[in-house]
């Protein structure tokens, strides 16, 4: 199936580690803000054997703003997998390190913000 001309575009512009672990799954534009949803590519977990966990739905969204395309906030919305181990009925999940400490900025914007400010702006809550 061929690929919506954003979803390729969204791609090219995400951070590596998420393009290897995550899958861009909609793109949403509008004249003041960039949308990509991303979920967690069901990749199993690393120290587990194949067999060992059954998927078991997703948590709920995250949302990490990067740096703004062309006069939009852009936004991405992060949907990671859980797990259940089959033995223990143990929930399981990958740990990721995506946005800076104590923020909802991804790390690189966050860093530019700092370097460019000497400080990272509170822009209040997202919706």
């Amino acid at each position: 199936m061929e690929k919506s001309p954003y979803i390729e575009l969204a791609e090219c512009l995400l951070p590596e580690e998420m393009v290897e672990y995550f899958e861009v799954v909609k793109v949403e534009k509008t004249a003041e803000t960039l949308d990509v949803t991303l979920e967690e590519r069901d990749n199993g977990v690393d120290g587990y054997e194949a067999g060992q966990l059954r998927p078991n739905g997703f948590y709920d969204e995250s949302v990490v703003r990067d740096y703004p395309v062309r006069g939009r906030k852009m936004s991405f919305h992060v949907r990671r997998r859980r797990w259940v181990e089959i033995e223990t009925g143990k929930s399981v999940s990958r740990q990721w390190d995506l946005v800076a400490e104590g923020t909802r900025f991804s790390k690189e914007f966050a860093a530019f913000l700092k370097g460019l400010l000497g400080q990272i702006p509170d822009y209040g809550p997202l919706s």
